[in-house]
Parts: structure tokens; C-alpha cells; sequence
């Protein structure tokens, strides 16, 4: 019988349903390996190479999937449709083909579903597929940076916080973006500024708002005109005036 691996048992149960009696469905219980936490799982000297280890808890899933595929050689990968659970379905055939459960004979299928439903299900099992290496490339650079970042930066944080969680690939960014924001709020001084608008109308008898962006010939910049004394001889330079409209920006 064909061995069938979702990510939770709750699903394994549900989609054995579906299938019957013609198809083994066993769980992998999310991700079967990581990299280890020592220095050197991921080797940015070497094209970002991987260490990976079966994780403790992984071990009894990956073995009861092993046991399945020695009564049957064909293994579908039935993992989530999302990044992590192609890079689940992409972490369960390395892995068994480690343990030389499969090889080169191995049909090994790739189907995804977005609903646990029997059409959807049956529907998936129609349509199989390869394990997308796009997406599984994603994963790697996430789960690398995710390391480097954290396995180096983390000791540092330890060292100069004690007490302090560990740092992050995200959170340490937008940590940093935080603080930033909140010191340019604490150092923000108000400024004085004054601005000339007026409401000007077409021969049509169109009205509309403008705002003086060029006095006595040169571009007026945002804090140029300081003071109302200043505003005020602003507009009296300009209330005698022709005004040119050099620009329509229309609001909705």
C-alpha cells in the first residue's frame, strides 16, 4: 500500500478516511530535522552548506514511516502547501534516503491540499507533483539566516543583558526600527514654519486650493518663511499679483 505523510495525526486520521484501506497514512508531527545548535551548521565559507540532525522527538515518526515503506514502495508526500510544509516533504525524503529506506526506484509524489476534504483529497491524489525546490530554497535562506543571526548575535545579547531573550532574524531588526523611531521622537524639536495658501478660481468658476511655492523668483523650501511678520509680507508681495498655476495635483 502507498505510504501517504501529513504533518499532524489528527489529519493522518481524517485523510485515512478518505483513502480506505488501499493507503497507509502516518504522520510526520511537523518537521523531522534542524540544525544542530553548535557553531558550524551553517558554513557561510563554503556556499552556505547545512549540517542537519534528526531531532530527538522525530525519530520514532521517521522510523514508523520507514517500516511502512518496506511493505510498499511508493511514498506521498502530503505536507502542508505552504513553505515550511514543502520543505517538510523535502526533509522526509532526504532523510529516508539517507537511511537508504528509498532510492532511485522509490516513486516518491508530491500532492497538496487546501481543505480537508474528501473531493479535495481525491482531488490532490490526482494531481501529484515534485517537491517545488523553489520554495524549499526559500526555507533554506530563512532557516540559515535565521542561525546566523540568532547563534551569533544571541551570546552578545546574553553577555550585555543577562536575563535577555535570545535575538532574532525579525525581531532584532524591528527592535532596532523601534528604538530609532522612539529616539527620533524624543529628540524632535517644533519648528516655526509658515505657509501662503489662498483659494484661486477658473473662468469656468472652478475653485480650488492652492498654496505660493515661488516668492521674488526663488523656490520656496518648507521652513523658509519663519515668522507670521514674514507670512504677512508674503502676502502683501504677492495679493497685486498675476499667480501662475504651475501644477494640479487632484485629490479624490
Amino acid at each position: 500500500m502507498p505510504v501517504v505523510v501529513v504533518e499532524s495525526p489528527a489529519k493522518a486520521k481524517t485523510i485515512n478516511q478518505y483513502l480506505g484501506s488501499d493507503y497507509v497514512v502516518l504522520a510526520s508531527y511537523g518537521h523531522v530535522r534542524d540544525l544542530p545548535p553548535k557553531n558550524g551548521s551553517v558554513d557561510p565559507e563554503d556556499q552556505f552548506k547545512m549540517l542537519w540532525e534528526i531531532s530527538t522527538g522525530s525519530k520514532k515518526h521517521i522510523s514508523a514511516i520507514s517500516d511502512a515503506l518496506k511493505e510498499d514502495n511508493s511514498l506521498i508526500l502530503a505536507t502542508d502547501p505552504d513553505r515550511e510544509g514543502e520543505a517538510i516533504s523535502w526533509h522526509l525524503e532526504e532523510a529516508l534516503i539517507k537511511k537508504k529506506i528509498i532510492n532511485k526506484s522509490t516513486e516518491v509524489k508530491r500532492v497538496v491540499f487546501n481543505a480537508i476534504t474528501k473531493s479535495a483529497v481525491t482531488q490532490a491524489m490526482a494531481s501529484p507533483r515534485k517537491i517545488d525546490m523553489e520554495l524549499v530554497e526559500a526555507y533554506l535562506a530563512r532557516r540559515a539566516l535565521d542561525y546566523l543571526v540568532g547563534f551569533n548575535l544571541s551570546p552578545v545579547l546574553w553577555r550585555k543583558l543577562p536575563g535577555a531573550k535570545s535575538a532574532g532574524r525579525v525581531q532584532s531588526v524591528c527592535l532596532r526600527l523601534i528604538v530609532e523611531a522612539e529616539m527620533a521622537i524624543e529628540s524632535f524639536k517644533s519648528k516655526e514654519y509658515w505657509t501662503i495658501n489662498t483659494t484661486l478660481t477658473t473662468p469656468r468658476g472652478v475653485s480650488f486650493d492652492s498654496r505660493l511655492i515661488v516668492l521674488g523668483g526663488v523656490k520656496l523650501e518648507k521652513f523658509d518663511i519663519k515668522t507670521e511678520e514674514a507670512a504677512e509680507l508674503a502676502v502683501q508681495a504677492v495679493s497685486s499679483r498675476d499667480l501662475l498655476v504651475t501644477s494640479l495635483d487632484a485629490k479624490p
